[in-house]
């Protein structure tokens, strides 16, 4: 599997980047010739299923996630959001984490583990976006390769999520 990290560092406050985040249909907004369909009724939680449609016309790929990890922040706590992929071509798991920046997070993001974004120094909002995923039939010599394309195609998602809608 390919297993990829993003950090990030934004000065919204946590609520408001989890929201973001997990606006499930905005995802698309990031993520070329994808569109996203919610399968189950709101509020999102432990059971909601949507599926990611990527694709030109009839060819392209589903991919199903289930939400298995659904953790708001609250009280200083850090926010997590664990979703199972299981559909045909892609399979493995994202987490997206969102929490308070603190001295520790700026010790990591300064010792390279993920940089502030611009903007966001001294307080405000860290963000961590884990996945490990498997696309059928690549084989896992490539897994580099797709690890690093996921890092910059959720990286891009995450920065328009992240952007103010109001410019």
């Amino acid at each position: 599997m390919a297993l990829f990290r993003i950090d990030r560092r934004t000065p919204l406050t946590p609520a408001e980047a989890w929201r973001r985040l997990t606006d499930w249909e905005r995802h698309a907004q990031g993520v070329p010739l994808t569109r996203i369909v919610v399968e189950t009724p709101p509020p999102s939680g432990p059971g909601t299923v949507f599926v990611a449609r990527t694709g030109l016309g009839p060819l392209g790929f589903d991919d199903r996630m289930e939400i298995t990890r659904w953790e708001p922040p609250a009280g200083g706590a850090p926010g997590v959001c664990r979703l199972e992929k299981r559909g045909r071509a892609i399979t493995g798991w994202a987490e997206i984490e969102v929490g308070t920046a603190g001295k520790d997070r700026d010790a990591k993001a300064s010792s390279g583990e993920g940089a502030p974004q611009e903007g966001a120094s001294g307080g405000g909002t860290y963000l961590v976006w884990r996945e490990d995923l498997r696309v059928r039939g690549l084989p896992r010599a490539l897994d580099p390769l797709t690890a690093r394309a996921g890092r910059l195609l959720f990286g891009h998602a995450m920065s328009v999520l992240l952007r103010d809608r109001t410019r």
